[in-house]
This record gives structure tokens, C-alpha cells and sequence, in this order.
């Protein structure tokens, strides 16, 4: 009943499922690779997003913010990774059978790109600055990295089944090449977005 009554969930819902780096990547390795094979990526995300929404209750992100030197390193790094990896999609061959060198995120890789993907930071910054409780600190990074990681969890097996599905209607090289560059695109925006925020 908590858990229907605390407006921390709506707001991290609604921060997760609008498309955001996650949102494109998952779709993509849903279409590209299948549902099954983006499990792992799936559940790094699930677990990278809420370590990183935890750390931020405990008050790493206002560290971050305090310090523009690390800010701007971190946005650099944001920036170029998301860059690499929509030139990576746009250049991956279309159709539905990828190279073989072309393989889904790894659970560990999931983890490690939430440490520089800019829209989970700003939504965790924002959800332990409007919808902290007053829980010991600890309590309150597991309260808040919790409810990230499970509401996230509904959310990237959403986006995964939703590219897997989409993969149906994508039969042709150009239907392909047409997908790959769309989500390139998005990706590229968002590596755009983390220099502009």
C-alpha cells in the first residue's frame, strides 16, 4: 500500500519511461538482438539506476554540482560515449541478423554507462531533492535506490519487448537502416542535451 501511496514512485516512472539514452538503447538492442539477449543489459541498467540514485539520496550528486571541475569532466565522458555509441548504431548493418562482432550491452556494461548517463542523474537529483523523507541517511539511499531500480525494472522490460516487437515490422534493409539511424539520431540529441544542461 506504501509503495501505491508514495508519489516518488509516479515521479521516478514518469522521469524513466520518457526516452532518454536507456530508453534508445534498449529499444534498439530489443529490435537488433531480441528480447532474451538484452536481459543482461536490462538488469545492469536496473541495478547501475538505482546505485546511482542511492548514491545520489547520500549526497554524491550535490558533490557533484559543488565541484564544476568533476561536473564537466563527467559531461564530457557523458557526451563522448553517447556520441561513440550512436555512431556505432548508425554504422551497424541493416537488418535483423547484426555482425558478429555487434553484441547486446553487458549486465557490467549497463552498469557503468548509468555513471555517465545525464538523465539518470538528473532525475535522481531531483527525486531525493523534492521527495526525501525523513529516514537516517542510509534508509533514505535505499529507499530512493529502490525505488529506481524496481520501477526501472518495468520500464526496461517494457522498452525491450516494445523494440523485440518492432523488429516484426522491420523487414527490409532500408526499414533497418531507416530504424538504426532514428535511434542513432535520438542518441546523438541526448549526448547533445548533456552540454546543455
Amino acid at each position: 500500500m506504501f509503495l501505491l501511496t508514495d508519489p516518488l514512485y509516479a515521479f521516478v516512472l514518469a522521469g524513466l519511461f520518457s526516452p532518454g539514452p536507456n530508453v534508445i538503447l534498449i529499444t534498439s538492442s530489443g529490435a537488433r538482438f531480441g528480447f532474451k539477449a538484452t536481459l543482461p543489459h536490462v538488469l545492469g541498467v536496473v541495478v547501475g539506476v538505482g546505485i546511482t540514485a542511492g548514491l545520489t539520496a547520500l549526497g554524491i550528486g550535490a558533490l557533484l554540482l559543488a565541484a564544476p571541475a568533476l561536473e564537466w569532466a563527467l559531461k564530457l565522458i557523458a557526451g563522448s560515449w553517447i556520441t561513440y555509441m550512436a555512431y556505432k548504431l548508425a554504422m551497424a548493418k541493416p537488418s535483423a541478423t547484426p555482425n558478429p562482432d555487434e553484441r547486446p550491452f553487458t549486465f557490467v556494461q549497463a552498469i557503468l554507462f548509468q555513471w555517465v548517463n545525464p538523465k539518470v542523474w538528473a532525475v535522481a537529483l531531483a527525486a531525493s531533492a523534492g521527495f526525501a523523507s525523513s529516514l537516517p541517511p542510509l534508509q533514505e539511499a535505499l529507499r530512493i535506490g529502490s525505488a529506481f531500480s524496481g520501477t526501472n525494472f518495468f520500464v526496461c522490460l517494457f522498452w525491450s519487448a516494445a523494440g523485440t516487437l518492432l523488429a516484426y515490422l522491420l523487414q527490409t534493409p532500408t526499414a533497418w537502416r531507416v530504424f538504426n539511424l532514428v535511434m542513432a539520431s535520438a542518441l546523438l540529441a541526448s549526448a547533445v542535451m548533456v552540454f546543455l544542461s
